[in-house]
């Protein structure tokens, strides 16, 4: 199995903890989509990562559909969201969140990194950067009580929070304070202390 891109995608990255969390094993090709599009189109037309080749040639495209099928394959108590159920649920409402975090951060980032400066439209930057804090505090509240976010044990959930939250910190380093989630910074801590996966990702 091939993952393709870099780890300071948030979306590469969380595929790759994913994986690793789950023992399953993939060649990491690190290809950027600023200066190897070309390259990643062989795998993805879109050029979009990350992308996944399966030992079959299969192409998987898109980190919620490449974190399914990894689920997929190991015993259903181990997978990283719950089949069914309430937890289930929890798990993919807070994943939501986060994702929702790193879409509007890459939204924010391009709109401050992409134009000529005279271009920018702050207004749209600030809404969007509104929305990210608003949905890391839902976050937040759900990690208030120091444990992983659903259950007793490390679910997608968790792995979203901490890849978006650190994601969003280098991104939006002067418009975000991790001051201000504590709770997601005390998980962050516990995440990379229990799961060498997350280091090991590090875009850093």
């Amino acid at each position: 199995m091939k993952l393709i891109g870099r780890f300071m995608s948030p979306f590469t990255r969380r595929v790759a903890v994913s994986a690793r969390t789950l023992g399953l094993e993939f060649e990491h090709v690190d290809l950027s989509t600023m200066t190897d599009i070309d390259e990643i189109r062989r795998y993805n037309p879109m050029g979009r990562v990350p992308t996944v080749v399966l030992d079959d040639g299969t192409i998987l495209v898109d980190s919620a559909a490449i974190v399914d099928w990894l689920d997929e394959q190991v015993e259903p108590e181990r997978r990283l969201v719950p089949v069914s159920g309430a937890a289930r649920r929890d798990v993919l409402q807070l994943v939501s969140w986060a994702t929702g975090a790193g879409d509007k951060a890459v939204v924010v980032h391009y709109e401050l990194t992409r134009r000529p400066e005279d271009k920018i439209f702050l207004p749209a930057v600030e809404s969007n950067v509104d929305q990210i804090r608003s949905a890391f505090g839902m976050l937040e509240k759900a990690a208030a009580d120091g444990s992983w976010l659903v259950g007793d044990r490390m679910t997608q959930a968790d792995i979203a929070a901490v890849i978006f939250l650190e994601f969003c910190e280098i991104v939006l380093a002067d418009r975000l304070d991790r001051g201000d989630y504590p709770a997601l910074v005390a998980l962050c801590a516990r995440a990379h202390g229990e799961n060498p996966a997350f280091t090991e990702t590090s875009p850093l």
